[in-house]
């Protein structure tokens, strides 16, 4: 089984809890969590990926993310840096490490890729998934995936500045999308 990390999120999850540490713990806590999500979906192999620069989103809007103000953990460029050094981590360039990993999981025979995150927008892509904090672990159907995605759309997504429809929220989206 292939595991398919979004490292950006075990890199900040990590590096935010050390915030008032050594880096070296930063770096400890991300060794241990890599290990842990491995381990606990079974992986014989993994792809860490980070999200790199020139993000096409921006390009297109930019105003994506532009809500989050908040100054990033200290630790946290160590953390990515122990990941590229020590596991391999890849950059994305162009666009986000979320998807790399749908992009990966969709290249690899089903039953073969787990994607190991706690993204929302990852729900829209078919296959095995692990969300690691809550450890839980299920399978995205190809319909479950275009219901997520088309939610998505109706909703918006306000963590990352992105408007949905007016009038529309998590209440009403699916009974739009099970009238179409």
């Amino acid at each position: 089984m292939l595991a398919l990390l979004d490292f950006d999120i075990v890199c900040y999850r990590c590096s935010a809890t050390a915030e008032n540490d050594e880096e070296w713990i930063a770096v400890a806590r991300t060794k241990e969590l890599i290990e842990t999500i491995l381990a606990e979906v079974n992986a014989t192999e993994y792809k860490l990926f980070l999200s790199g620069t020139n993000n096409f989103r921006k390009v297109i809007y930019p105003e994506y993310k532009a809500n989050r103000t908040k100054p990033k953990p200290k630790h946290l460029n160590t953390c990515k840096q122990y990941g590229v050094e020590e596991w391999s981590a890849i950059w994305t360039n162009g666009y986000e490490a979320d998807d790399a990993l749908g992009i990966a999981q969709d290249k690899f025979l089903e039953g073969d890729t787990i994607i190991c995150s706690i993204d929302k927008d990852l729900r829209q892509i078919p296959g095995e998934h692990y969300n690691f904090v809550k450890k839980a672990r299920d399978y995205i159907s190809q319909e479950n995936g275009l219901r997520s995605f088309y939610t998505q759309l109706l909703v918006g997504d306000p963590g990352d500045n992105i408007r949905g429809c007016s009038g529309i929220g998590k209440a009403k989206a699916p009974k739009i999308l099970d009238v179409v």
